[in-house]
């Protein structure tokens, strides 16, 4: 039973409110002493707390809740307990990985767009941000029912390649380009920009490469495509590292082709003006700079490549939304993106921009053109290490021991990106980046393994014929328990309906701190079966929702650590 669901239905009988906006003003009170579920009742009149009290008259008590009580302005929910921990538990064990799956977005589809390196550039730190809050909402909306297309919208195009054609011309070494691509290409892109302080012509060079790129030169084509094909194959290392995938892997080249016959059907739906030879949209009247279509020299933009990226979206996907997970520095960027798009009639609402806040350094702003980069695959390879290190002084015979800790140094950074609010900066700190102390992807990954544990010890029969007394779950800690593994499936809506994954990190990080304060509260394995057995199932229903809730954030639960 989803007992925020019945208690909407519940007042909205009683009140003139929509079941959106009650759904949106119930809560979940941050004491249990003050119920299961609040309702504010502000909006129900002058005097809120006599409205409260109207309200509770009117309203019968249903089965499922114990009582319903005034307090101050709110109306405060029971639960039945023995209800809610039979209805949860049943449900969880019936369900097991598909337990919080919804199908709220049954025949609707998502687009992502995230991650998006630049080709030939680093994988830095910087990348981390898009790549694994865009993968955790793609999986958060499958598990809701949404057919998602994941893209990966690579920097494939655009002058930094006629910036690296000209390097490469004048300093490039094949046999380096081989053995470290990436490290070879960024002390290039470094050497040019070095120069072009000194000497301006080197702009202008790089312009004439881009421009000849952009007309098919073979020459330039052939030497974009091994820079290409070279940092994909980097890349690919990484993603496989982090356990992210994508549905395409169309960058900005992809829509260069189009760039023409985007161009014709954006004249005709959106005026256009020529601003000092260059094609542009004005868009003085919202507040905003022009959009710049194309360039003085006839080279595209990035809102150029980004507005024909758009329209195939459309056209081949048909989607719900097309969400763009791109840090906060690129606001302006979209909403001259968005506010085209709408003037051209392709943009009812249904492109959003997924902001989020950039890793702060304490050496300052990392700087691909000054060669200041941390690159992500150090970062991942220390936490692994790490992993190693403590496994080895902790637990030396655990089998697999290098793939579990592969799995809990990787936990570890993608946790420790997900668990903030994604619209705040982070400050880069190794330490807590790489720490498995405290309220970390580790601590619930261990967590995880305890339960796995408990249940091996036990022996926990899954026949259907066990009969579970689950009345006998009935002290403050198992009760505390229940009710917040019937959060979870509501947990995820309010994360995808954000877009925000934290919300379901830090909802995990309480569900393990329940566990382990009922762990060492109730004693689990005992003489009483009937107990052991309701108590059993209790442990193996937090683990279920464990190893749920780590996936949908794109971490792998561990059986043993």
């Amino acid at each position: 039973m989803d007992f925020k669901e019945q208690i909407v239905e519940l007042l909205v009988k009683e009140t003139k409110l929509s079941s959106s906006e009650v759904g949106n003003m119930l809560s979940v009170p941050p004491n249990p002493a003050m119920g299961d579920y609040a309702f504010p009742c502000f909006k129900l009149g002058k005097n809120p707390k006599e409205a409260a009290e109207k309200l509770q008259k009117q309203i019968k008590l249903p089965h499922f809740l114990s009582k319903i009580e005034v307090a101050g302005p709110y109306l405060n929910f029971f639960l039945h307990p023995l209800l809610v921990v039979e209805s949860t538990l049943t449900a969880i064990l019936s369900e097991r990985e598909e337990y919080g799956h919804q199908d709220l977005g049954k025949g609707k589809k998502i687009v992502f767009d995230f991650s998006s390196p630049n080709i030939a550039k680093p994988f830095g730190i910087g990348h981390l941000r898009s790549t694994v809050i865009g993968n955790s909402l793609c999986k958060i909306y499958r598990f809701l029912g949404y057919e998602v297309i994941g893209i990966n919208h690579l920097g494939d195009w655009g002058t930094q390649f006629g910036k690296l054609i000209v390097a490469y011309h004048k300093w490039g070494k094949e046999k380096e380009l081989k053995k470290e691509p990436i490290k070879h290409l960024l002390k290039l892109y470094v050497k040019f920009h070095e120069e072009a302080e000194r000497d301006a012509s080197f702009d202008d060079q790089a312009r004439a490469e881009f421009k000849k790129l952009e007309d098919g030169n073979k020459q330039s084509l052939a030497l974009w495509k091994i820079f290409k094909d070279l940092s994909l194959a980097e890349f690919e290392r990484i993603y496989e590292t982090l356990g992210v995938s994508f549905d395409s892997l169309n960058g900005e080249a992809f829509y260069n082709t189009l760039i023409e016959e985007t161009l014709k059907d954006l004249q005709k739906a959106v005026p256009t003006e020529m601003s000092e030879g260059a094609l542009i949209v004005n868009l003085k009247k919202y507040n905003l700079p022009p959009l710049l279509l194309r360039k003085s020299n006839e080279s595209t933009t990035y809102h150029t490549r980004d507005i024909a990226a758009a329209l195939y979206r459309l056209r081949t996907y048909h989607p719900e939304k097309v969400i763009y997970v791109v840090g906060s520095e690129q606001k302006l960027h979209f909403q001259q993106l968005f506010t085209v798009l709408k003037l051209g009639g392709w943009n009812n609402d249904s492109f959003v921009h997924v902001d989020f806040g950039l890793f702060r350094f304490p050496e300052g702003k990392m700087s691909t053109r000054k060669g200041r980069v941390i690159f992500l695959e150090d970062v991942l390879e220390k936490a692994i290490s790490q992993a190693e290190k403590i496994i080895e002084e902790k637990n030396p015979s655990l089998a697999n021991k290098k793939e579990v800790a592969k799995t809990v140094g990787v936990g570890a950074i993608i946790f420790g990106d997900l668990s903030s609010d994604r619209i705040r900066d982070v400050d880069f700190d190794w330490n807590r980046m790489l720490s498995f102390e405290g309220e970390t992807g580790p601590y619930l990954q261990y967590t995880h393994a305890r339960a796995c544990s408990i249940l091996r010890k036990a022996g926990l029969k899954k026949k259907k014929s066990v009969k579970i007394h689950f009345k006998l779950l009935s002290s403050p800690e198992e009760l505390a328990l229940v009710k917040d593994l019937s959060l979870f499936p509501n947990i995820l809506v309010t994360a995808a309906q954000s877009y925000k994954p934290h919300h379901v990190a830090q909802y995990l990080i309480r569900l393990a701190q329940k566990f382990n304060d009922f762990y060492h509260s109730c004693q689990v394995i005992s003489e009483d079966k009937d107990l052991m057995q309701a108590r059993l199932v209790l442990v193996d229903a937090v683990r279920q929702v464990l190893a749920n809730g780590l996936g949908c954030l794109g971490i792998e639960a561990l059986d043993e650590m």
